[in-house]
């Protein structure tokens, strides 16, 4: 399937979606922070990244920007609690490929994300 970077500096979130994503098959690794998801995003070949917005290092969309620079393509999904009328729109406007509130629903998360991939070329 796809290998995913899950940026997210709660232990409990990361570990949820890191199980949630490997049980439908996706590799995934993890950052904490934007050093931590910089170093990942300078080691390895991600197909997706899901990114949580208040993040020790500047937070998200300093990432955001980092990858836009190189990657335009691939899906950089906003992953955060932010769920304020215009939030989506602004995270789309700011170059996210999408945007997954939290709480997640267990359920439908791994469907959620897979929507975002990238057909296999």
């Amino acid at each position: 399937m796809a290998r995913i970077l899950v940026v997210e500096d709660d232990m409990w979130s990361r570990r949820l979606v890191f199980e949630l994503l490997v049980l439908r098959g996706h590799d995934v690794l993890c950052a904490a922070g934007v050093s931590d998801g910089r170093a990942q995003l300078d080691s390895v070949k991600f197909d997706a990244v899901l990114l949580d917005i208040n993040i020790p290092g500047g937070g998200g969309e300093v990432l955001l920007r980092e990858i836009r620079e190189y990657n335009s393509v691939m899906p950089v999904i906003a992953f955060t609690a932010s769920t304020m009328t215009g939030d989506r729109e602004r995270f789309l406007a700011e170059g996210f490929t999408g945007h997954i509130s939290k709480p997640i629903d267990v359920k439908s998360f791994g469907e959620t994300v897979e929507a975002y991939l990238l057909p296999p070329t």
